[in-house]
């Protein structure tokens, strides 16, 4: 390429003197073209063939032109639009008063080195020597070009046309890296910059939910910086990937495409973005029509969206529903007239070049101008009179229903056009320039052109602002085409939206649902994502080596939530919260606690109870009783005072039972352990009064008694159970016990429990229990065998056996127990030992009341009399 561009500026070199004295050019170069004079005169370059053939380069003789064949209608259209927008400007008494405006327009043939060329013929002239004064410092042909149509070729020019300040206005070079002002200071253009059209399609793509799609990009800078801009655009504005990136050949390399369709269709992408040139993907298509590859939604670029090449039949199939990318839609009024207008001028022949206007004749007419090529006339071919009349052929180039590209030439004229007339209107000594001079017509330099080229602002006829931001680049604005199938089997472009972006909303999308034909049997958009949408309750989990939007939904933990689709991470709920079996929100986290409502609160609730019903019971008993043998017998005080006391213990557990409240806390053990001591007191008073009444009845035992009157059985009750009111006096003095809410046992209860508060003062509690449960069983284990045919020593020494064994096993049960179950084996360990101390002293008892009253005599108690 480098090569071809510096043999364009040397080829014709040796026909000069190397030494002259005034400038004179290298070379000419012979391009298509057509040209007006004027007091300004325009550039432009078109691609008004498409193909060119360049000769044999052994450089054994001068190099001939290149040549080029296959006209294009829609790139002289082109053309023709700037020569109607230039007439147009020169006919308005208000933009440039007293200028006429001329243009010199070339053919790129769709070849770099050729648009190469004509730039530097615009920019540098076509005459064989121009002297303008000694030093060759003057004015250049032309002011400023509109061009080229290529991003490569734009490229290109605009690297050497920047380096002199002209101004150059594409209206089809899109790539990105044009928008780079330290490269390309004099660079502008009036359609959108791939990096807008990257962000367009990637709202459609997020607009429809197509997170999953290829790629397929042409293989040179229009294609490749669209590529990069997608890869790095795409995950970043909606979380989308892409399946698959591929390079479309230029040549029709069947080998490299039908590799290309089989990526396709073994990708699960169902979306295919196609980023090239209509060259390139007509290659392709038939490469996927051979494969039969169907059931693809496509995405088209502004390059291939609106190809006429694309709606034959036998492609349908697989292009029919297309949504694509189109340059904004405009309307030139009384193009279509000015067209058919154009004749071949037959009497200017262009010593440097094809008259691109005769060229075009002859395409259209299908014949030649004299002289005719040999044969020409003898094959009975016509020749062209130049009198033809368009209007009699059908030709593409008078649809001016759909302009697009001509649209955007027609303002890039206007730009110029309107920055020349805002410099010429300059009020001397209040110009942008140095000393506040103005630019004159006489001494015009492009680079003053700049200035006002970059603060043009403008408004065309059909309603579009035309301006530049500080890259160059017009305000964006593309429309959104689909391809409607007919029921006669074509096909036809509608519009079926606009994207574009403002000074004051921004970027907007604006897509009519309702008119996209959709190319499936459902009717419907297609889903086209690697992984589905993660719900509410799960998380995305990347899938090692792949995209980030393929990713496996893992549900989250227990106590986490996601209340979103698609969340990253699942978020913990707050401490008294716990997650829904869903997952997908927080729920107050369930209460536990020994409640009165449950089964066992009941059936706990009725053991109490039960228990002082017949503690209410037996007292009433003894109490009716009362006279009788069986009563009085071992101070029946006592045995009131036991039986209120073990009252209190069944009582005592009701405390343990229903929500933990700061007063039930306090009290519950308190109770328990005074009540307990109580009872115990009791029982050791009982046994030790049973000893001293048979030592008394043996000789010299009489003065024991003495200190066993009721006085002192009394007294020691009081003293033993003051001594656990003390303690528990300090115990919730000092560490109260308090309700408390433990998570600990269980990640989705909360266990309201009352915290001991001093695990010594519980300690102690149980222990002085204890101490005075064991002195009362070894006391009544010693009188177990005295000779009474009715000892309760033996009574007291079984229940005192029963009440140890319960407390001994409740210590590691109640450790063992969490939440509730702890309060249970309290209340359980609280009831056994109390029903244990009840029916082993009173059961007796009260059978022989009840039902053999013949035994509640006191000889019957007595039994045998006492040996002395």
């Amino acid at each position: 390429m480098y090569f071809m561009l510096l043999y364009s500026y040397f080829s014709s070199a040796v026909s000069s003197p190397l030494y002259s004295s005034s400038c004179q050019l290298q070379g000419q170069f012979h391009l298509n073209g057509i040209h007006k004079a004027g007091d300004v005169v325009l550039g432009g370059i078109f691609d008004i063939h498409f193909f060119s053939l360049f000769p044999d380069l052994s450089f054994s003789s001068e190099p001939q032109q290149p040549t080029c064949h296959g006209f294009y209608i829609l790139g002289f259209r082109a053309a023709m639009t700037m020569t109607f927008a230039i007439d147009e400007i020169n006919r308005n008494s208000n933009l440039l008063p007293n200028v006429t405006l001329g243009y010199s327009l070339f053919d790129n043939c769709y070849k770099l080195q050729i648009g190469f060329r004509a730039a530097m013929s615009l920019v540098s002239g076509q005459e064989e020597q121009f002297v303008l004064d000694e030093t060759c410092v003057g004015t250049p042909p032309v002011i400023g070009i509109v061009g080229d149509s290529f991003s490569t070729s734009s490229i290109a020019i605009a690297y050497v046309t920047g380096s002199y300040r002209v101004p150059m206005v594409s209206y089809f070079a899109t790539c990105s890296c044009l928008s780079d002002r330290q490269k390309f200071p004099s660079f502008f253009r009036t359609i959108p910059s791939d990096a807008f059209q990257v962000r367009a399609m990637i709202q459609i793509l997020n607009h429809f939910g197509w997170t999953w799609a290829g790629l397929l990009v042409s293989d040179d800078d229009y294609g490749l910086h669209a590529a990069r801009s997608f890869q790095s655009d795409f995950v970043r504005s909606g979380g989308g990937c892409l399946a698959y990136v591929e390079i479309l050949p230029w040549e029709n390399d069947r080998a490299e495409l039908r590799r290309i369709v089989d990526v396709m269709k073994k990708s699960t992408a169902r979306v295919v973005i196609g980023f090239a040139h209509g060259s390139n993907i007509i290659d392709l298509m038939e490469e996927a029509l051979r494969q039969n590859v169907t059931g693809l939604q496509w995405i088209a670029s502004e390059s291939w969206t609106a190809v006429t090449v694309f709606q034959t039949p036998h492609l349908m199939p697989y292009l029919a529903g297309i949504l694509g990318i189109a340059i904004r839609r405009g309307e030139i009024p009384g193009l279509r007239e000015f067209l058919l207008q154009i004749r071949p001028d037959l009497h200017h022949n262009n010593s440097y070049g094809n008259n691109v206007v005769k060229l075009f004749w002859e395409y259209t007419f299908q014949c030649r101008f004299a002289p005719p090529p040999a044969g020409w006339v003898e094959d009975g071919e016509a020749l062209c009179t130049g009198q033809e009349n368009l209007e009699d052929v059908e030709t593409e180039l008078l649809d001016v229903s759909n302009l697009r590209p001509e649209y955007n030439v027609y303002k890039a004229v206007y730009a110029l056009a309107y920055a020349l007339d805002d410099m010429l209107q300059c009020e001397p000594g209040r110009g942008p320039f140095s000393g506040h001079s103005c630019g004159s017509l006489q001494g015009l330099e492009p680079w003053q052109l700049l200035h006002y080229l970059q603060k043009v602002n403008f408004t065309t006829s059909f309603g579009d602002q035309v301006s530049f931001d500080e890259n160059g680049d017009a305000l964006p604005i593309y429309d959104i085409m689909n391809r409607l199938q007919l029921p006669d089997g074509t096909t036809k472009l509608q519009n079926v939206g606009v994207v574009k972006r403002s000074a004051f909303k921004g970027e907007e999308l604006t897509i009519d649902e309702d008119k996209i034909f959709w190319n499936f049997e459902s009717k419907k958009p297609p889903r086209s994502v690697c992984s589905e949408s993660c719900p509410p309750g799960t998380r995305m989990a990347r899938k090692k080596g792949e995209p980030v939007c393929c990713f496996d939904c893992i549900p989250c933990s227990e106590g986490k939530i996601s209340n979103e689709t698609d969340s990253m991470e699942c978020t913990s709920c707050p401490g008294d919260f716990w997650s829904s079996p869903q997952r997908d929100h927080c729920v107050p986290k369930k209460t536990e606690f020994l409640s009165f409502h449950e089964p066992l609160g009941i059936c706990l609730t009725a053991g109490s109870l039960l228990g002082t019903s017949i503690c209410a019971i037996v007292l009433g008993i003894f109490t009716y009783h009362r006279s009788t043998p069986m009563v009085r017998a071992n101070n029946s005080e006592l045995s009131f005072q036991l039986l209120l006391s073990l009252k209190l213990c069944f009582l005592c557990s009701l405390l343990f039972i229903g929500r933990p409240r700061l007063w039930t806390c306090q009290l519950r053990h308190a109770a328990f352990g005074i009540s307990f001591v109580l009872c115990v007191s009791c029982i050791l008073v009982k046994t030790m009064v049973v000893l001293a009444v048979f030592k008394a009845s043996k000789p010299g035992g009489g003065a024991s008694l003495k200190w066993f009157g009721v006085l002192q059985q009394r007294g020691v009750v009081i003293v033993l159970t003051s001594i656990q009111a003390a303690i528990c006096t300090a115990w919730i003095v000092s560490a109260s016990p308090t309700p408390h809410k433990n998570t600990q046992y269980y990640n989705d209860k909360i266990v309201y429990e009352c915290a001991v508060g001093s695990t010594v003062g519980f300690a102690v509690l149980l222990g002085y229990i204890g101490f005075l449960s064991i002195l009362s069983f070894l006391i009544a284990f010693i009188a177990r065998n005295l000779p009474d045919t009715f000892n309760e020593a033996k009574l007291i020494t079984f229940s005192m056996l029963i009440f140890c064994a319960v407390w001994v096993a409740f210590v590691p049960a109640y450790i063992s127990s969490p939440g509730k179950y702890a309060d249970a084996v309290e209340v359980f360990a609280i009831l056994a030992s109390s029903f244990g101390l009840l029916l082993a002293l009173f059961g007796p008892k009260c059978y022989i009341i009840l039902l053999r009253p013949e035994m509640n005599t006191r000889k019957a108690i007595m039994g045998r009399e006492i040996q002395t």
